[in-house]
């Protein structure tokens, strides 16, 4: 039985540069099935809320771009589910433009507000996780986030340190670090007080707009205005409005920054699928720890390397070690997976100089 009072926000407006070439900017990867599933990231994300929460409270909000996209891969969601940014602005104008919208909805809802391109290995728990969090939100102010139980010292992830457990798996939290050093992130899970942060956050609709307001009100001021959600004047209202908000993160501009912060502790089988790194940890490899991803691959005297080519191809490999070959459409991308921070860089240089046909 699913709570009528619980709603989905789902983040899928990035970009996704860090998958280039395979992510572009017209078809970026929440859109792309990268496991052969027969289901996009996106699809996967939606499928999976879809268990708890009522498909007419599942919110997408996304690029304009990605309109038609989305409205593709989630036939089953109406057009004024999907809420259409003009132009890209972090998460917490995101996040306030969803709660204001769901507040005109209904003034008692309990929100989940989770990006669209996150693997969940172990669905039952998480969703177990999710709907006690909401419970927990229902019944008090506080803003919650989850906490994955780190299982490397993870560079690429930011960390939540917890305080005192206030009740059965809900830990008040002590603070947030942003992506540590190497030689920080081992003391971390050392400690066993550190947990990675997901980017997934519950809350009541009341609690985030009274943060958003008392922490942001530069944001609030361009976006709290009444009687103006849920009619058909509300799109024109953001399409001028929404680009003059500040560019901030969520966890930047409340979470960092207000002291009813609490975390539930899970170990969810949790990937952000941020990277081709954290794409090569995940699939499956052969003896010499290569991975080949929808092309086929004869491999000599090399290790520990991801290939990616259109379905169809063939890659011959000789003599690599730790590197990332990847082509998609009118780019090929050689690069040492160590290196992969640079990719964001290769994608501005590629636009500076070639134009937007390779991005």
């Amino acid at each position: 039985m699913t709570n009528k009072d619980n709603y989905c926000v789902i983040m899928g407006g990035g970009i996704g540069s860090r998958f280039w070439p395979f992510s572009r900017t017209t078809f970026p990867k929440q859109f792309l099935d990268f496991f052969g599933t027969g289901r996009s990231l996106l699809q996967q994300t939606f499928d999976r809320f879809n268990q708890i929460i009522p498909t007419e409270n599942i919110l997408i909000v996304t690029n304009a771009i990605y309109a038609d996209l989305v409205k593709a891969q989630l036939p089953d969601i109406k057009p004024e589910q999907i809420l259409l940014e003009p132009t890209r602005r972090n998460t917490a104008p995101c996040i306030a433009w969803a709660s204001y919208h769901i507040k005109a909805l209904n003034p008692n809802a309990n929100i989940v507000v989770a990006p669209s391109d996150h693997l969940i290995l172990k669905e039952s728990e998480f969703l177990l996780a999710v709907e006690k969090g909401l419970d927990f939100v229902d019944l008090s102010d506080k803003l919650l986030t989850l906490g994955i139980k780190p299982n490397k010292p993870e560079t690429g992830y930011g960390y939540i340190q917890i305080a005192e457990k206030e009740k059965e798996n809900f830990y008040k939290v002590k603070t947030f670090t942003e992506k540590p050093e190497l030689e920080l992130a081992k003391v971390f899970i050392e400690s066993g007080e550190f947990y990675w942060n997901s980017g997934i956050f519950i809350w009541n609709v009341k609690t985030i707009i009274k943060a958003i307001e008392e922490l942001l009100p530069e944001l609030s001021e361009n976006l709290a205005v009444e009687g103006i959600y849920g009619t058909p004047q509300e799109q024109a209202f953001i399409d001028t409005n929404f680009p003059s908000c500040p560019n901030v993160s969520v966890d930047f501009g409340i979470m960092e920054k207000t002291d009813n912060v609490y975390v539930t502790l899970g170990d969810f089988g949790w990937s952000d699928l941020g990277t081709w790194g954290s794409l090569y940890d995940l699939s499956p490899k052969d003896m010499d720890k290569n991975v080949t991803l929808k092309c086929q691959s004869l491999i000599y005297d090399s290790k520990n390397n991801i290939i990616a080519l259109p379905e169809g191809k063939l890659a011959v490999i000789e003599g690599l070690e730790g590197y990332i070959v990847a082509e998609s459409d009118n780019v090929l991308l050689i690069c040492k997976q160590e290196e992969e921070q640079a990719i964001r860089k290769y994608v501005n240089d590629a636009q500076i100089k070639m134009g937007e046909d390779y991005v």
